[in-house]
C-alpha cells in the first residue's frame, strides 16, 4: 500500500472516490469536511494499491484507479491521538464495494503504521460508518480493528425506520398528526438561501435546547448556512407552521440511501398539538417513502453518558428499531513491534508479509508527515494567498536563514546549482576573472560542485581527499596552487564540516576566494560558527532529501558581501533588479513562496532532527562490529557533522549491499563514479586520483533520517554484523 496525505489539491480525488464507494456519504466530501478546519487539523489519507519495484513509489505514478480507499481523520498533537473524525458524527474507513476482508486488513495496518511511524500518534479514536450507510452491508473494518486489539468506548443509540420492512406506527403518533391537522398546523419547507426561515427556525431550536435539555446545537446559525449553500439538495428544512409562525422543524441530511434526521424542535404550541408527529409522519410516508432508512439521529446527551429512553420511546413510536453509533479506541503503541496483530492476519504465504522496503534508505513521506498537518497548512495558505514568487515567504525565509546561519544575507535560488554557479559567474565579472581562472574542488565530491565550475567559464582543478573523513585534504591544496587560481570550494561532504582554519589560512595567504558547497550540511558548525558563514559565500541545495529540504528543487546564496548578493539576486531574475531592466544576461533562478513557507517551517526543527540523526549514528557506531566494515570517524566535536549521509566502507561493497537488499533493507552509493571517471568530463579519463577511486568503489550509504524508529535502527545493526563472505 501507499499512504498519500490529504491536501487541497486532491479534493477532486477524494470527492470522486466517495461518490463511487460503497459506504462514502456527502457528510465525507471535503465540502462539509473543510469546514472544520478552523477547529480541527485535517489528516485524513487518500490509500492506493500497488508497490514499485524497487519499493519508491512515485506519487506522480498514482493514478485514481489505484486508489482503494480514504480515511477521514484528525489530529490531536498534545493528545497523540488520531480521530475519524471530531467534527462527523460517523467517519470510518472508506471504501469501494468490490473491496475484501483481506485487503481490508491490508488498507487498515498501512494507516495504523502510517500514523505511528510517521506521526508517532499512540491513539486511534475510530468511528466506523454505520451499516444503514453501505450499499453492501459489511464490517471488514470492525473485524480489522478488533484484529488490532480495538476497544469500544463508547456507543451511542440511534432510532431508525426501514422503509422495505417499517415496523407499524403507534396510534398514539397517528392521533397526535391528526390533531395536529385539525388544530390548523401545516407543513412547509425553506426554500434554498432563504437564510431568514433558518434564522427563525434557529432560534426556536435554540430556545428548546437550552430549556429542556440545557444545550446548544453543535453547528452555530452561520455554519448551517455555509452547509445548506454549500450541500443545497442534501440539507433540507422542514417546518410546520401555525399561521406563519414556525411551532416545530426538522433539519434532513439527504444521503443516497438515509434520511438523517437532525436537530428536531418543536415550541410549547406545537408539542401540545403534535407538530411533529404531522411533520415525521409525512417524511415517512411521503417524502422519503423511496429511501431505504430514515435515521432519526441518536438519543443521547452529555456527550453521549447519558440515555434519553424517554426520546427513544417517542421515535419508535413511528416505526424505529435501534440503530448503534459505535466508537473504537485503538492503542497504537501496542502494535508498535513487528510483526503487528494486522499483520499476522494479512500474511497469506506462512508468515512472510509482502510489504515494500521494510527499512528504507530515506522515506521523504514519512518526514513530510512528521511535519503535519502545519506542512498543508502553510502550503495551502501560500496557494490560496495568490502571490507565488518574489513574495513576502522569499522575504521571510531570507531573513530566517541569514540568521540561522549568522550570515548578513540570504538570495533565494531555484537550486544549489544555480546557488553555486551565480557565485562564480559574479565574482568572474566583478573580480574581472578571465576564463582560464581555476578553482580548486574535492575530487571525489558529487558532480554538481564541479558542474557549477564549468558553467560559470572556469576551470575545476581537482583535489583529492582524505580517506578518514571524505573531505578535501587541506594538506594537498597548496601544491595545486597557480597563478590562475582565483578560488578554493570545500564541500562539506556527507554532512561533516571540513577543517577549514589550514584551508582559509592558504586562501590568505594567496588572496584566493573561498566558497562552501552547503548542499548536505545545513546546520553544521565549525568552532561555534554553522556552514554558510565560513568563506565568502555559500550555495546551498534544499533539494527534498537534504537535511533541510523542500517539497521540490530550491536553493540560496549567503554571504557577508553586500555587492555578491545584490550581483546574485539580479542574476537570478533575468539579470533584473528593477521590473524591464536588465543590467546583465541573468537567468531564471528563483525559489517559488511555496518553497519558502515550507523551509521556514521545516528551519524551525532543523538542529533538532540533526540531533536526531546524531542519535541513530550513536547507534549505529556502537552497535555495529563486523571487522569487514570500516565505519566513519566520528568528529570530536558532534556539532562538526549533521549526518547527511552515514557511509560505510568495505571491499565487498556491492556484496554486502545485495545481501542487505534481501534483508529489506534499502541502501545507496554516494557515488559509484568518481567525477574524472564520468563521460561529462572524457578529457580527465586518463587522470588518477587513487584515494577518491577508493572511496567511490567502497562506500555504501547506511538507512539515514531525523524519523528512523528503533526497530529499524535495531534491524539495520542486526543485518551488518550478520554480513559475512
Amino acid at each position: 500500500m501507499t499512504i498519500i496525505p490529504y491536501s487541497i489539491t486532491r479534493k477532486e480525488t477524494w470527492d470522486a472516490f466517495v461518490e463511487m464507494s460503497k459506504n462514502g456519504t456527502f457528510l465525507l466530501k471535503r465540502g462539509f469536511m473543510d469546514y472544520h478546519s478552523d477547529r480541527f487539523f485535517d489528516c485524513s489519507l487518500l490509500v492506493y494499491a500497488g508497490i514499485s519495484p524497487d519499493g519508491d513509489f512515485k506519487e506522480k505514478s498514482l493514478t485514481t484507479k489505484d486508489l482503494v480507499a480514504v480515511f477521514p481523520a484528525n489530529w490531536d498533537k498534545e493528545q497523540r491521538t488520531v480521530y475519524s473524525h471530531q467534527g462527523l458524527t460517523y467517519g470510518g474507513l472508506v471504501v469501494l464495494p468490490e473491496v475484501t476482508q483481506k485487503e481490508v486488513l491490508d488498507i487498515m495496518q498501512a494507516i495504523l503504521q502510517y500514523y505511528r511511524d510517521m506521526m508517532q500518534a499512540e491513539r486511534l479514536v475510530y468511528k466506523p460508518i454505520p451499516y444503514i450507510y453501505s450499499s453492501i452491508p459489511s464490517g471488514e473494518d470492525l473485524y480489522a480493528l478488533f484484529r488490532a486489539g480495538a476497544k469500544l468506548s463508547r456507543r451511542l443509540v440511534s432510532t431508525c425506520v426501514s422503509m422495505q420492512n417499517p415496523m407499524k406506527m403507534r396510534s398514539s403518533r397517528v392521533q397526535q398528526a391528526r390533531k395536529a391537522v385539525d388544530h390548523g398546523f401545516y407543513i412547509d419547507r425553506m426554500t434554498e438561501g432563504d437564510n431568514e426561515t433558518l434564522r427563525e427556525y434557529w432560534t426556536l431550536l435554540e430556545d428548546v435546547l437550552m430549556t429542556h435539555h440545557n444545550a446548544r446545537p453543535t453547528h452555530t446559525l452561520q455554519e448551517m448556512q455555509l452547509l445548506m449553500s454549500r450541500f443545497p439538495k442534501n440539507i433540507k428544512l422542514y417546518i410546520v407552521r401555525h399561521e406563519k409562525s414556525i411551532v416545530a422543524g426538522i433539519i434532513v441530511f439527504e444521503c443516497r440511501r438515509v434520511a438523517h434526521v437532525q436537530y428536531m424542535a418543536s415550541g410549547d404550541e406545537g408539542r401540545a398539538y403534535g407538530a411533529l408527529d404531522l411533520l415525521l409522519r409525512h417524511l415517512i410516508n411521503e417524502r422519503y417513502k423511496q429511501f431505504d432508512y430514515v435515521d432519526f439521529g441518536t438519543s443521547n446527551e452529555d456527550g453521549g453518558r447519558v440515555l434519553n429512553e424517554g426520546l427513544i420511546f417517542q421515535k419508535e413510536g413511528f416505526g424505529g428499531r435501534a440503530v448503534c453509533y459505535d466508537t473504537y479506541e485503538v492503542n497504537i503503541s501496542e502494535v508498535r513491534n513487528y510483526p503487528s496483530k494486522l499483520e499476522e492476519v494479512a500474511r497469506g504465504d506462512g508468515g512472510v508479509c509482502h510489504t515494500s522496503m521494510a527499512v528504507p534508505y530515506l522515506s521523504l513521506q514519512r518526514i513530510s508527515a512528521s511535519f503535519e498537518p502545519e506542512l498543508t497548512a502553510e502550503v495551502s495558505r501560500v496557494v490560496q494567498g495568490g502571490w507565488y514568487l518574489l513574495g513576502q515567504e522569499n522575504k521571510r525565509f531570507s531573513k530566517a536563514f541569514s540568521e540561522f546561519c549568522g550570515a548578513k544575507y540570504c538570495v533565494p535560488t531555484g537550486n544549489g546549482l544555480d546557488a553555486l554557479t551565480m557565485i562564480l559567474v559574479a565574482y568572474k565579472r566583478m573580480l574581472g576573472w578571465g576564463d582560464d581562472a581555476e578553482v580548486i574542488v574535492p575530487s571525489n565530491t558529487y558532480i554538481a560542485s564541479i558542474l557549477a565550475v564549468s558553467r560559470a567559464g572556469l576551470v575545476p582543478v581537482l583535489c583529492e581527499p582524505r580517506l578518514e573523513d571524505f573531505l578535501i585534504n587541506p594538506d594537498n591544496i597548496e601544491a595545486l596552487i597557480t597563478e590562475r587560481t582565483k578560488a578554493i570550494m570545500v564541500v562539506h561532504l556527507y554532512g561533516r564540516v571540513c577543517d577549514m582554519k589550514p584551508i582559509l589560512e592558504v586562501a590568505k595567504q594567496h588572496g584566493l576566494k573561498v566558497v562552501e558547497d552547503v548542499a548536505q550540511a545545513q546546520g553544521v558548525c565549525y568552532q561555534g560558527v554553522r556552514a554558510g558563514h565560513l568563506g565568502d559565500a555559500a550555495g546551498v541545495s534544499f533539494y527534498p532529501g537534504k537535511n533541510l529540504g523542500a517539497l521540490g528543487d530550491a536553493g540560496c546564496v549567503t554571504t557577508d558581501d553586500e555587492a555578491l548578493a545584490d550581483y546574485v539576486s539580479a542574476m537570478s531574475n533575468y539579470g533584473s533588479s528593477e521590473k524591464y531592466v536588465n543590467r546583465m544576461k541573468g537567468l531564471n533562478s528563483r525559489m517559488d513562496e511555496i518553497q519558502a513557507a515550507v523551509l521556514c517551517l521545516k528551519l524551525k526543527r532543523l538542529d533538532a532532527d540533526n540531533e536526531a540523526r546524531r542519535k541513530v549514528v550513536q547507534a549505529y557506531s556502537e552497535g555495529i562490529t563486523n571487522p569487514l566494515i570500516t565505519l566513519p570517524s566520528l568528529p570530536s566535536d558532534p556539532t562538526e557533522n549533521v549526518w547527511h549521509v552515514y557511509p560505510i566502507r568495505t571491499p565487498e561493497r556491492d556484496r554486502l549491499r545485495e545481501y542487505l537488499s534481501r534483508e529489506g533493507i534499502e541502501t545507496m552509493v554516494h557515488y559509484p563514479i568518481p567525477p574524472h571517471q564520468q563521460q561529462a568530463y572524457a578529457e580527465w579519463n586518463d587522470r588518477s586520483y587513487p584515494i577518491s577511486e577508493q572511496i567511490h568503489r567502497e562506500i555504501l550509504s547506511l538507512p539515514m533520517s531525523p524519523v528512523m524508529t528503533d526497530d529499524e535502527i535495531r534491524r539495520v545493526i542486526e543485518a551488518l554484523n550478520k554480513f559475512s563472505l
